[in-house]
């Protein structure tokens, strides 16, 4: 096999993305890199949720393109950012799917961010 499988989200493997007004505030090294009201929540399979954050509410300005790359059967190619202001804890604590697969297409344009690798990921729950 020479491409990388393709997987849709089905009975065995649900993902399910919703809208959520929570209010997150991710921080690092005394700096606040994202502040929404306007997360999306994807649970996928038996997965923990994952807040996926709109990158125009993330302050990019603190951020680093790097060269890590990962693939997921489900979303696509994923690709990561570090915190420099967070030191080697930070490095690729940030990942996005640019072209995600059409079934989690609505996570384009969004970012998600590793909690172990970040100051806080605080939820306001409404």
């Amino acid at each position: 096999m020479t491409g990388k499988p393709r997987l849709q989200p089905g009975p065995d493997h649900p993902i399910t993305i919703k809208p959520s007004t929570d209010r997150v505030v991710v921080t690092v090294a005394g700096k606040v890199v994202a502040d929404t009201r306007n997360a999306l929540l994807v649970q996928e399979a038996n997965y923990p949720p994952v807040r996926y954050v709109p990158l125009t509410d993330v302050d990019q300005s603190l951020l680093e393109r790097t060269a890590t790359t990962s693939y997921c059967p489900y979303k696509g190619e994923a690709g990561y950012y570090s915190i420099p202001a967070g030191g080697e804890k930070s490095v690729d604590a940030i990942w996005e799917y640019t072209a995600p697969y059409d079934a989690v297409a609505p996570i384009t344009n969004h970012v998600a961010f590793y909690p172990d690798r970040v100051d806080s990921i605080d939820v306001t729950r409404d």
